[in-house]
This record gives C-alpha cells, sequence and structure tokens, in this order.
C-alpha cells in the first residue's frame, strides 16, 4: 500500500537550485511545476525565504494551480487512504457524511454512489471548485475545519484524507468533530506516522511543516477531543484512526 501525498512525493528527489529565477523554475520542474507556477510565484510578492512553505502550499497544504487540480483530480489521488477511510465509515443510505480537506472530492462522489449524503469542506478556492464538479451532488464550502460552518448534530459520519497531518490545532478540529456528529457518529481520519518522515510519504520540506504522531499520541488526542472507541490501525505508517461522538 502507497502512503504518500500525491504530488509532494516528488520532493524527496527535488533539490532546490539556488534562489535565482532559473534554479526556481528547475524546482518546480522537478515536480511537475512549469511556467503557469514560476508566475503564480513571482505574483505572490514573498520573500525568497518563503519559498518552501508557498512550494508546500501549493502542491499539498492548500493544492492550487492546474498541475494540482490534474493531481488531485486524478481517480488514484490518495486512493488507498479513500478505501481505508470509506471501509471505516461503511456509509449507505440514511448517512450524512462530512470530509475535512475534500480535495477533488472523489471521497465525497463514492459516499454519495453508497447512498449516503454528503458535503466538504476545504481551505483551498481550487480544490473547492474541483470538488463541486467531481462531485455534484455533495454540498463543497470554503471554510476552516477549526471553525466549522454547520450546526451541531448534522452528520452521522466524518472523514479527513491526508489533512491531520497540516493541523495546528488537532484538538480543537477533533472537538469541532464531535460538535457537528450526531452522539454515536463515525469518526476516520487517515493520517501519515513518524516512521515514514523523510521518506517519499514525507518528503522534506513538508515534513517539517506538519505535524507528526505515534500511534498512542493520535489516539490521546482523540481522548483529549472526548471522543470514544477509538482505535488506530498502522499499516507501514499509514495511520488510520477511527472513533465515535
Amino acid at each position: 500500500m502507497r502512503h504518500d501525498l500525491g504530488l509532494a512525493a516528488r520532493l524527496a528527489s527535488a533539490a532546490v537550485s539556488g534562489n535565482s529565477e532559473s534554479g526556481r523554475a528547475e524546482t518546480l520542474a522537478a515536480f511537475g511545476l512549469g511556467a503557469e507556477d514560476l508566475a503564480a510565484w513571482r505574483e505572490s510578492g514573498l520573500p525568497e525565504d518563503a519559498f518552501d512553505d508557498w512550494l508546500t502550499d501549493r502542491v499539498a497544504r492548500r493544492p492550487s494551480g492546474s498541475r494540482a487540480r490534474e493531481v488531485y483530480g486524478a481517480e488514484d489521488a490518495h486512493d488507498f487512504a479513500r478505501r481505508a477511510i470509506l471501509a471505516a465509515l461503511a456509509l449507505g443510505p440514511g448517512d450524512r457524511l462530512l470530509e475535512l480537506g475534500c480535495g477533488g472530492g472523489l471521497l465525497l462522489r463514492d459516499a454519495l454512489a453508497a447512498g449516503a449524503a454528503a458535503a466538504g469542506l476545504d481551505h483551498s478556492e481550487e480544490m473547492v471548485e474541483l470538488a463541486r464538479r467531481q462531485a455534484p451532488g455533495a454540498e463543497v464550502v470554503l471554510g476552516r475545519a477549526e471553525s466549522l460552518p454547520f450546526g451541531d448534530d448534522a452528520f452521522s459520519a466524518l472523514a479527513m484524507s491526508v489533512v491531520f497531518f497540516f493541523l495546528d490545532d488537532p484538538v480543537a478540529v477533533l472537538r469541532e468533530c464531535g460538535r457537528v456528529l450526531q452522539p454515536g457518529g463515525r469518526v476516520a481520519v487517515y493520517t501519515t506516522g513518524p516512521e515514514l518522515r523523510g521518506t517519499p510519504a514525507a518528503p522534506e520540506p513538508i515534513a517539517s511543516r506538519g505535524h507528526f504522531y505515534t500511534d498512542e499520541e493520535l489516539a490521546e488526542l482523540a481522548r483529549r477531543a472526548e471522543l470514544s472507541d477509538i482505535a488506530v490501525h498502522n499499516d507501514g505508517g499509514g495511520q488510520l484512526l477511527t472513533a465515535r461522538a
């Protein structure tokens, strides 16, 4: 089973070739980015030492650009995580799913195909637009996981696929998950374990901008958020946290 961050995995073999424009272009080309992305970097107006953060956002944390739309809209985008989450949640008619960090909307699409209602949230405008196209029957909104724009007890299931790694306050987010879930609502979170740090699954500089947890630490975050029936399954460093509200 693959446990990678999609396009971001190319960072493992990409080397920054200096701060010149040609060096930036070479770095971008190392993971499939081109003139559009170089222009976006120039237009950002950010200082040179912000390049790694900007690049992390563009390919993984807040995906944008035509290459990101291509990657996150592809059928195999995070398919390993999607399959694990769908198996854990066992969605069906009568369920209402919320996915945080819905990306290209493929999990939402599959939830709809299972007969569930589905809603998604992402903080990337381009991913929101992509998810709306890929899962036209889903409600997809722009927003932040720390402050969900949904009422209490609105969902029966909640998913996060390769998103938890980027959360700065995971307990606050999990508490928000508990708030919007019905009593007994199911949670499935797929993330990357520390044993994969520095591999193609979590390369630099992305690894330094994310958060890794051992299985026990991951379970403890869920306990602090007052979730129940907590379990963590680890498959070669790919962690699946399941719990109930």
